[in-house]
């Protein structure tokens, strides 16, 4: 028992999502830290030099067909992120390095300006982000995610914003004027009401407390907002979906959706890991239920099933998730977002900037 207590205080003192760095799937090497190192891990941050800011996906059950992802990697270390195996595509760990490897688009406003300018772009909504956190915490002192705003502000084309990050109040501004021309949506993703299970699930993401007021702060400005209980962990936050949706409601959300977790390549040993670091006594049950929807797997990538699962189990979920929604109001149609306003602003528009 003291071994345990020994080992989650060395990882509270971590603060991050992960203390493995996980061997890629492409790699022959894999890098091992001693605890008093991994302890000493910093946030480094790269230079992403991919040539577009714009990223396009044709996933049957994904809403949007183009996204901006100004950074690559999430410091918010939230231990069950799908997105964590895109880093061993760059040669890196889908566990510690993710969290602690920045690579960030510098000229992603530059970028986004271009891309929209061209005669070949066709307007459409854009999604930050599909992959990592466009908010998370470098976003304070970067402020790409700003400037990207104030670009698609300029071109009035719309935008749908999902994040974790209370930081999205910061940008009221640019979004209200937005919502005036019908451009913009923000999503925000709560996985937990229990600040002591957020603090380990996601280290660095702001606290469910502050996502509420997030909500509530960007209804008052007459923003449209919704919920995203993303992801519901079957045995760990499934029995919290009354309460979630009641202080989602509360707090101003219109609308209310889930994602069920999905534990995609080396994932699926990460969150195992973490599970029986931090709750050893109910990590069996956890992954018993996380097979319950997954086919008798911990994860099954098929189109249709990889955002709700399959089963009794899953079924059961989406019926309580669906009665409470009902219960409190979550009964508001989207928002018309158009692209009917777009313009590409002239030299002559910009002089009066």
């Amino acid at each position: 028992m003291q071994d345990q207590e020994d080992l989650r205080a060395r990882r509270n003192t971590l603060g991050r999502g992960s203390s493995d760095l996980a061997k890629g799937r492409f790699e022959r090497l894999e890098m091992v830290y001693e605890q008093e190192d991994a302890r000493q891990v910093k946030t480094e941050v790269f230079r992403d030099a991919s040539r577009s800011v714009l990223s396009r996906n044709d996933s049957p059950d994904l809403g949007m067909g183009v996204s901006v992802n100004p950074y690559r990697g999430c410091e918010h270390g939230c231990i069950y992120c799908y997105a964590r195996p895109t880093h061993e595509y760059l040669g890196y760990s889908a566990g510690l390095d993710f969290e602690s490897k920045l690579f960030v688009k510098e000229d992603a406003p530059e970028q986004l300006r271009k891309a929209l300018m061209a005669k070949s772009w066709q307007p459409q909504t854009i999604m930050f982000s599909g992959i990592t956190d466009c908010y998370q915490p470098i976003e304070r002192k970067l402020e790409l995610t700003r400037r990207c705003l104030q670009v698609l502000a300029e071109f009035r084309n719309p935008v749908v914003i999902i994040t974790k990050n209370h930081l999205v109040t910061r940008d009221i501004d640019i979004l209200k004027e937005m919502t005036a021309f019908s451009g913009a949506q923000v999503v925000l993703s709560i996985t937990t009401l229990d600040r002591e299970l957020a603090r380990h699930l996601e280290p660095r993401a702001s606290t469910p407390a502050n996502r509420l007021k997030a909500i509530r702060e960007l209804r008052e400005a007459g923003i449209s907002v919704s919920v995203n209980m993303a992801p519901i962990i079957p045995g760990l936050t499934d029995n919290e979906i009354p309460a979630l949706l009641k202080a989602a409601a509360d707090a101003g959300a219109l609308r209310a959706h889930y994602v069920m977790l999905r534990l995609p390549y080396g994932v699926k040993d990460l969150f195992a890991n973490w599970l029986e670091e931090h709750y050893p006594l109910r990590a069996k049950k956890v992954l018993s239920h996380i097979r319950d929807v997954r086919g008798g797997k911990l994860y099954n990538a098929e189109f249709g099933e990889r955002m709700t699962g399959s089963g009794v189990y899953a079924k059961h979920i989406a019926a309580l998730f669906e009665r409470y929604k009902r219960e409190y109001g979550f009964n508001s149609p989207y928002p018309r977002l158009t692209t009917e306003h777009f313009r590409r602003p002239t030299a002559q528009m910009r002089l009066f900037d």
